[in-house]
């Protein structure tokens, strides 16, 4: 499919969803939001301020991974800085203001074969919208291994400022070589007695100033070329077994001691059940015409960290959210539903 293309097709569609799920709950919206954060939450306001009556539903985590982050230094309006989730309650305050519905609940299922398109919340409810704005964000990933799972709970966590008060005082490893790793492990160097920064390579990847804050911090020792094969302990992590210098002939086996173990090695976007309709990556990034927030399915739009693996940036997303915004209404004012 290309990602430029006449709108065909575009009357109302079949009650087909309704049918086989034996909903009866159906809404009607101009501008339906999938997903909050700061791309959800900025296309909700300029939306909103377009008197697009937007509707917007949160996911799982209201806000986005920005919930999970302690300082925010680098975005413009805070001269002193500004934890995540104070910021993030902020612009959803500022998109309540002028009208936004924002709601509790997370698309299950979509059909975007015909406008209205369809989408169904919880699996109990649909909402035809004219046009979709999807800001689903990312998940962090895992390096697959069993003990990932049977320590989930006792030791093993992808979010440092969630869990991090847990380990105060106690000695954690933090996995990964990029900026998320870098931050993880210097707020973790806050709490903890000492965090190992597991590197897979034999440099960091992420940028300068944050590579000079991990060397000024002498609570952090960076391993560098030393990967996880497990983690052991009795019900909760005790401590992981590392290789180093693996397939080398310096190639030797590490155990180090920590009681917590922590992911920061990317994101997966959370884009599954748009797959069937909207173009994506190998990666599963949805891909939008550049210059834009277009799919290639018109009427519907992707922003933040859903479509965009280069910048991953909260200011990045927010700006990515007013294009949306105002993609949906250009598209709108262009294409009203009869």
């Amino acid at each position: 499919m290309a990602l430029f293309g006449k709108i065909e097709n575009l009357d109302s569609g079949s009650n087909d969803n309704k049918k086989d799920k034996n909903i009866s709950d159906i809404e009607k919206a101009r501008v339906l939001i999938i997903g909050s954060g700061p791309a959800g939450y900025t296309a909700a306001i300029y939306a909103a301020r377009a008197n697009l009556s937007p509707i917007l539903y949160e996911g799982l985590q209201p806000g986005g991974q920005l919930t999970t982050t302690t300082e925010v230094e680098n975005f413009p309006g805070y001269p002193s800085g500004i934890t995540g989730p104070e910021m993030m309650e902020d612009l959803k305050k500022q998109a309540e203001r002028f009208g936004t519905s924002i709601r509790f609940g997370m698309a299950t299922e979509v059909d975007f074969s015909a406008r209205p398109y369809k989408v169904t919340i919880d699996d109990k409810k649909i909402i035809e919208a004219e046009a979709v704005i999807i800001a689903t964000g990312a998940t962090a990933k895992y390096l697959g291994l069993e003990d990932e799972t049977k320590y989930a709970g006792g030791g093993v966590s992808a979010c440092a400022t969630c869990d991090g008060f847990f380990y105060r005082g106690k000695d954690v490893g933090v996995v990964g070589g990029g900026d998320t790793a870098a931050e993880e492990a210097l707020y973790l160097a806050g709490l903890c007695n000492k965090v190992y920064l597991i590197v897979r390579r034999d440099e960091l990847r992420a940028s300068k100033v944050m590579q000079e804050r991990v060397f000024a911090t002498k609570n952090i020792e960076v391993l560098w070329e030393h990967q996880t094969l497990g983690l052991y302990g009795d019900g909760v992590v005790e401590g992981a077994t590392l290789v180093k210098k693996k397939g080398t002939p310096e190639e030797e086996e590490v155990k180090i001691k920590i009681d917590g173990f922590f992911l920061a090695i990317g994101h997966k976007p959370n884009s599954d059940i748009f797959k069937p309709f909207l173009e994506t990556d190998e990666t599963g990034y949805i891909k939008t015409v550049p210059g834009s927030s277009r799919t290639n399915v018109p009427g519907v739009f992707a922003c933040g960290d859903v479509q965009d693996h280069i910048y991953r940036q909260a200011v990045t997303a927010a700006g990515s959210g007013c294009m949306a915004a105002i993609d949906s209404e250009r598209f709108l004012a262009e294409n009203p539903l009869k």
